[in-house]
């Protein structure tokens, strides 16, 4: 069954995976052998059901095939790389030379040929995961101390930095700051700052904290606000 808007556990054990195909039947196979070797998958037949399900929960992976009707599988993996830390494995029946290299230059960590193994895309899923989750796993400082003072519009960094902060900014860390330590869902961000999390533009979510990261550093204040692929952000101090 191809579904257009996954709800998501709010701890997962496994990745979240999506996966683009407009091969009816290949996306059946696919979805129920990945599910039976314990993948968390969710399938879509165009770019528009996988954006849709991506702005409300971002995947940790996406499964794209090139040769899809309206946008192809190199538009959209340019697209996701562009805007959204996510892994992306090309799973295809294009299998020349140039058809690999422009996937991988597009933003491709894996390209697999059909007819593809399940076994195959299943373990090029796993390894994938394993290497992203070891990139994006911070180790967070033991100083300084992190606190928001003048009722929460300055953030200070424990040695005497201070930083106004914007609204914005203001409305997120004190979300993450609740959850210090934790990772918070970018969705559950979007509700700190007032918005509907299905009509929100979540890249806007990315330019806030990329801002206030480097407005940070401006005053050489080391934020510890890192992105957690897939998932959201943590406050790690």
């Amino acid at each position: 069954m191809i579904e257009d808007e996954p709800e998501r556990d709010n701890i997962a054990i496994t990745p979240l995976v999506y996966l683009v195909d407009d091969d009816k039947d290949f996306l059946e196979e696919m979805l129920f052998g990945l599910t039976k070797l314990g993948l968390n998958v969710r399938g879509f037949d165009s770019a528009a059901s996988l954006y849709r399900a991506y702005a409300a929960m971002p995947s940790d992976i996406v499964i794209l095939d090139i040769g899809l009707d309206g946008e192809d599988g190199l538009s959209i993996a340019a697209h996701l790389r562009a805007s959204q830390s996510v892994g992306i494995i090309m799973a295809t029946g294009r299998s020349s030379i140039d058809d690999r290299v422009d996937g991988l230059r597009t933003g491709a960590d894996a390209y697999l040929v059909k007819p593809i193994d399940i076994r195959e895309l299943s373990a090029a899923v796993v390894a994938l995961n394993n290497r992203l989750n070891r990139l994006s796993n911070p180790s967070p400082p033991s100083t300084p101390r992190w606190a928001l003072a003048d009722g929460g519009w300055v953030l200070t960094d424990g040695l005497g930095r201070r930083l106004l902060l914007t609204t914005a900014e203001q409305l997120v860390l004190r979300c993450l700051f609740s959850e210090r330590g934790k990772t918070v869902e970018r969705h559950t961000l979007v509700e700190a700052l007032g918005e509907d999390i299905y009509d929100f533009n979540y890249a806007h979510l990315d330019t806030i904290v990329s801002r206030l990261r480097r407005r940070a550093n401006k005053s050489d204040m080391a934020l510890p606000l890192y992105a957690i692929r897939g998932k959201g952000f943590t406050f790690a101090d």
